[in-house]
């Protein structure tokens, strides 16, 4: 059923992003200009919203890696790369380059951004 599939794939990107934050935590929150005693890490709201964002990407990657036509790892796993390379990091880039924001909070999350499109990609060919 391709609602698990996306489910599974939004899951991967979602956990990935755990771990990545968590890893990046300190540089994340000096170019976001925010600190541990700024962030309410009880309010649920941000988890559930980007879990509920990770499916809609999810699943429209899983529309456009099956009107493509292509099934193997590599060449869908290209397709989440070029997606978050190509398509999300420039929107990525342009917000924050208005905002005024660091680069390095543009790096942190084009790298979120692009590893999780091709985690997501990977993951709904397995399935």
């Amino acid at each position: 059923m391709e609602i698990i599939n996306v489910l599974a794939a939004a899951l991967a990107s979602w956990l990935f992003g755990a771990v990545w934050y968590t890893m990046m935590a300190g540089p994340w929150m000096a170019a976001a200009g925010l600190s541990e005693d700024k962030i309410d890490r009880k309010n649920p709201v941000p988890y559930v919203v980007s879990f509920v964002a990770a499916v809609v990407v999810a699943g429209m990657m899983r529309h456009v890696i099956a009107v493509s036509g292509l099934s193997g790892i590599a060449s869908v796993g290209m397709i989440g790369l070029g997606l978050g390379i190509f398509i999300v990091t420039p929107w990525i880039v342009t917000n924050y380059l208005f905002a005024q924001r660091p680069m390095m909070l543009t790096i942190i999350d084009g790298v979120y951004a692009t590893a999780g499109c091709t985690i997501m990609a990977v993951v709904l060919v397995l399935f």
